[in-house]
C-alpha cells in the first residue's frame, strides 16, 4: 500500500488546517444548497393515495402523524427482493440501520416513515429481527411509481396545509447515502432545521440553535435544558450559529 508520508505533529496539524478551509468552504455550500430546498416550488397531491399499516388502510396525510412534514424513505422489503423473506436488500438495510433517534425529527414536527411492498406481517418481522423501529407502510398503489421509486430507492419530503399535501423534494441514487441524520433528514425538508442561524424565507418557523435539542427521552417533559457557555477563545468565529446561553441561565 502506498501510505501518504510521515511528518511532525507540527507538520500534520498545519496540513489539517490547510484541508479544513476546503471542509468549511464544503459546508457553507451544502448550508446553501439546503437554503435553494427551502425555496423550491412545491407540487400539490391531489391523488387519494392509500397504505396498508398496523391498524389497516391509512391515507397520506395520515403517515404525518399529526405533524407538519413527512419524510417518506421508499425502502425495498419486497417479495423477490434479494434477501426476502428474511431480510430487506442490503442497501436499503444499511439505510436503516442508520436512522437516528425519531424523536429529534418529531421535535421538529417531521415524521419518517419507510414503506415497502411487503405485507405488514412481513414487515412487523423484519423489523424485530433487525431493531428496527421507524413506522414502515405498505405500499399498495401507484405511490411508488408515481413518485420515482417503483425500480430505485429513494427519499420524498411533503408537507401539509390542513387536508392539502404537497411535494417538497426528492433525493435518491447516491444521495440516499448521506441520509440517516436528524440534520441530513431535516435539511432537505421545506422548513429546513427550523433555527434561526438559516437562511430561510420570511415567516419559517424558527427557534435558536441548542435551544431546542434535547435527551431523545427528555422532550416532552417540563424539565429546562442547559448548556455551558462557549467562550471566544473555543468559539469557532465562522460559524453562523448563536452562542449559547450561560450555564444555569434558562432558555
Amino acid at each position: 500500500m502506498n501510505t501518504p508520508p510521515i511528518v511532525s505533529a507540527g507538520e500534520w496539524d498545519a496540513a489539517r488546517q490547510e484541508l479544513l478551509v476546503k471542509e468549511k468552504e464544503l459546508t457553507r455550500a451544502r448550508d446553501a444548497l439546503a437554503a435553494e430546498r427551502r425555496r423550491m416550488p412545491w407540487v400539490a397531491i391531489d391523488q387519494p393515495y392509500e397504505f396498508d399499516g398496523p391498524t389497516g388502510k391509512v391515507g397520506l396525510l395520515d403517515l404525518f402523524e399529526g405533524r407538519r412534514q413527512l419524510i417518506v424513505y421508499r425502502a425495498f422489503l419486497d417479495p423477490g427482493v434479494d434477501g426476502w423473506p428474511d431480510h430487506a436488500c442490503r442497501g436499503c438495510s444499511m439505510i436503516a440501520d442508520q436512522v437516528a433517534h425519531l424523536a429529534h425529527l418529531n421535535a421538529r414536527d417531521t415524521t419518517l416513515v419507510f414503506v415497502s411492498r411487503a405485507p405488514q406481517p412481513d414487515i412487523d418481522r423484519v423489523k424485530a429481527r433487525m431493531n428496527w423501529t421507524m413506522p414502515w407502510y405498505t405500499l399498495i398503489d401507484s405511490f411508488d411509481t408515481d413518485f420515482g421509486v417503483d425500480e430505485w430507492h429513494g427519499t420524498n419530503a411533503f408537507i401539509h396545509d390542513g387536508d392539502r399535501v404537497f411535494r417538497t423534494y426528492f433525493i435518491n441514487s447516491r444521495g440516499d447515502e448521506a441520509m440517516g441524520s436528524t440534520w441530513s433528514y431535516l435539511d432537505m425538508t421545506a422548513l429546513g432545521r427550523q433555527e434561526t442561524w438559516e437562511d430561510s424565507p420570511q415567516g419559517y418557523p424558527q427557534s435558536p440553535a441548542y435551544e431546542w435539542w434535547d435527551w431523545h427521552d427528555h422532550y416532552r417533559s417540563e424539565s429546562s435544558q442547559w448548556w455551558p457557555e462557549r467562550t471566544d477563545e473555543d468559539r469557532n468565529p465562522g460559524d453562523p450559529r448563536p452562542r449559547t446561553v450561560k450555564e444555569g441561565t434558562a432558555q
